[in-house]
């Protein structure tokens, strides 16, 4: 007969096998503990998805407030180009007017 060494893959495999089983046993304690810590991040998660929406509803005012004043600086600018367009228009005329007189 031949007896097994305790070094032996096959007795070290036993013997781990059987007290790894044993760690993995959640106690009741474990358990409480790790609802307890769920329920804690669920509560924090709940409260960032809260102000998450309060923010979401201050940009879209914003928002709305940006578009108004992208309307305004647009009308700005139009009425800046009329308002220079028309300057250059009436200096080229003035231009030309007195060329023509010297001809």
């Amino acid at each position: 007969m031949m007896a097994l060494h305790p070094r032996t893959p096959s007795a070290t495999h036993a013997h781990t096998h059987s007290s790894s089983r044993l760690s993995t046993v959640p106690t009741s304690a474990s358990k409480t503990r790790q609802l307890s810590h769920l329920h804690a991040q669920l509560a924090q998660l709940t409260a960032n998805m809260s102000d998450m929406e309060n923010l979401l509803r201050m940009t879209a005012v914003q928002a709305e407030g940006m578009r108004g004043l992208g309307g305004y600086a647009g009308g700005m600018f139009m009425a800046a180009s009329k308002v220079l367009g028309e300057e250059t228009v009436n200096g080229a005329n003035a231009a030309d007017g007195s060329q023509s007189k010297r001809g």
